[in-house]
């Protein structure tokens, strides 16, 4: 797995570049797809540590990306994150998923989460880990 690599898949372009500078500002390195087709493609070859998943998307939809990604071994131990603005599409991934955020959300709520999740705080955890907090860009 790619310690600091997350992967946005999210449709909105404009919405995936926010996602993409909060989890920068949490010290990852983002690639952004922006339908589920394209994110079982780059899942195929590829093994992030974070996913950002959006629901509603062109292609394949988030729900069967989310399937794709739980059925593999080599993601099982990645993070995933559902954003929606359908909270009753998430219902069924809820317990599934490591997190799911409703939209609208914030760029400073991502971003205190992707820190949080970053493989860096869990390093810092066992060493005595600092308070980093989240910071505004």
């Amino acid at each position: 797995m790619a310690d600091s690599i997350a992967l946005v898949v999210e449709d909105e372009k404009d919405l995936a570049r926010i996602f993409a500078k909060a989890l920068r500002g949490a010290g990852f390195e983002v690639e952004m797809v922006h339908a589920g087709d394209e994110a079982i493609q780059w899942l195929r070859e590829n093994t992030p540590a974070l996913v950002v998943l959006d629901l509603q998307l062109p292609g394949a939809s988030g729900p069967d990306v989310f399937a794709y990604i739980r059925k593999l071994q080599k993601l099982s131990e990645m993070v995933t994150i559902i954003v929606t603005a359908y909270p009753h599409i998430a219902d069924d991934l809820t317990n599934e998923a490591d997190c799911v955020l409703f939209k609208p959300l914030n760029h400073a709520e991502l971003r205190a989460l992707a820190e949080r999740l970053s493989p860096a705080a869990s390093a810092d955890e066992g060493a005595g880990a600092k308070d980093r907090g989240s910071k505004e860009e």
